[in-house]
Formats: structure tokens, C-alpha cells, sequence
């Protein structure tokens, strides 16, 4: 690639970011506000985002080896120019992964999670925990559907990453995972999603119906 190319693919970049396309609803700084305008919608998000990754990301989801280079790449990269880097790992809502589980990815979720503790440490913010665990309901405090969490919820991840006000943060909120660490963390996930099931029927029926709405369509 010439210079010029690499400085218009820069310049396209930094564009796109200074105007992202309106249908994603973008804010200032990144943030998407429009995303929980109507509360009385949450059930209808969640339906339409717990759809969307059964029919498209996880028929698709499969490990990289390409992206995990690329991200031992950047920690070196940040270890050599000492650089401190935090990786974490997003506290998606327990259907997001309930859907993940139906479409058989779940085995290749924890490998990947295995390969990335070989990289580096890393915050665990996923699985079934006090947050993600809230049930579907109007005014939800810390989601807005499956895969998108409140600014409440990003502030206790930024608190648990920096240490700061850990009092606020759940106990069971960001577990920071290792190669020591990772086999029985994973078991514990397992454990801790199989008791969310048994206490959140009702959840664990909308996903298994999407699942269903989705492969008798393939028919």
C-alpha cells in the first residue's frame, strides 16, 4: 500500500468516527442515548437482539487465530513502550449467552477465553452474575437488550479496572482470570448458568422459542 492510500484509509477512519451512520443512534463521545428512549420497548430490543445473533453472529462465530495474534501484537506492543493495557471482557445480559449456548458456541466462547489468558490477564465481566442476571423488565437499570449495558454498568466496570470506589462494585462483578485460574472459573460459570435457569424458566423459554422461530424457517 502507497502513502497516499494509507493516509485516505486514516483519514476514511477518523471520519467514519467523527460521523457514525445515524441508524445506530450515536450521541456524543460514542455513547448511543437513543437505545432505551422507550422503556416500554425492552421486551421488543431484547426479542429483535437475541434474534439477530441466532440468525447472523453465532452462525458465524468461530475462533481466530488471526485476531488473537493481532492481540498479542498490541500487548507486546503496550509492554514494550510501557504502556499499562486492561483487557475485559463485556458483561453481556444471561440470554445473550443462553443464545450463544443454543447455537453450540459455548465450547468455543471458553476456548477463546482460554487463549486469551496464554496472551494476557484479563476482567471477566460475563456470565451470570448480579448484573447480568437482572430480569427482562420496563426500566431496567442495567441493560438497554441483550448486548448493550447502561453507563451505570460501564462506570463499574471503569471502577473495577481502576480500583476506585470497589465498594460500589458487586462482589461477583469482574473476576480477573488467568492460566492459573481459567479451568475453574469456567466450571463455575457452567454452575452459576445452569442455577440462573433453574431460577429464570421464563428467560431461558424466550431464547430456546427464538431458537426454534429460527430453524423451522430454515425448513
Amino acid at each position: 500500500m502507497n502513502l497516499k492510500k494509507l493516509l485516505a484509509s486514516k483519514e476514511t477512519i477518523v471520519d467514519s468516527l467523527k460521523t457514525p451512520p445515524d441508524y445506530l443512534g450515536y450521541g456524543e463521545n460514542g455513547f448511543m442515548p437513543e437505545l432505551n428512549i422507550d422503556p416500554e420497548k425492552t421486551q421488543q430490543r431484547f426479542n429483535r437482539l437475541i434474534s439477530y445473533y441466532v440468525k447472523h453472529r453465532y452462525a458465524r462465530y468461530q475462533l481466530s487465530g488471526q485476531f488473537l495474534d493481532e492481540l498479542k501484537k498490541i500487548v507486546d506492543l503496550s509492554q514494550k513502550n510501557k504502556i499499562k493495557l486492561m483487557l475485559f471482557i463485556s458483561p453481556s445480559h444471561a440470554t445473550h449467552w443462553e443464545a450463544m449456548k443454543r447455537k453450540d458456541k459455548w465450547s468455543t466462547f471458553e476456548e477463546w477465553k482460554r487463549k486469551v489468558v496464554q496472551i494476557s490477564d484479563v476482567f471477566d465481566f460475563s456470565g451470570y452474575n448480579s448484573i447480568t442476571t437482572e430480569a427482562i423488565h420496563h426500566n431496567m437499570e442495567n441493560y438497554t437488550e441483550n448486548s448493550h449495558y447502561t453507563p451505570k454498568v460501564g462506570n463499574l466496570i471503569l471502577n473495577r479496572l481502576l480500583s476506585y470506589k470497589e465498594e460500589e462494585v458487586p462482589e461477583d462483578f469482574g473476576i480477573l482470570i488467568n492460566p492459573e485460574n481459567i479451568e475453574s472459573h469456567l466450571v463455575k460459570i457452567r454452575q452459576d448458568r445452569e442455577i440462573w435457569a433453574k431460577n429464570n424458566p421464563d428467560e431461558v423459554k424466550l431464547v430456546k422459542e427464538i431458537k426454534q422461530k429460527f430453524d423451522a424457517s430454515l425448513n
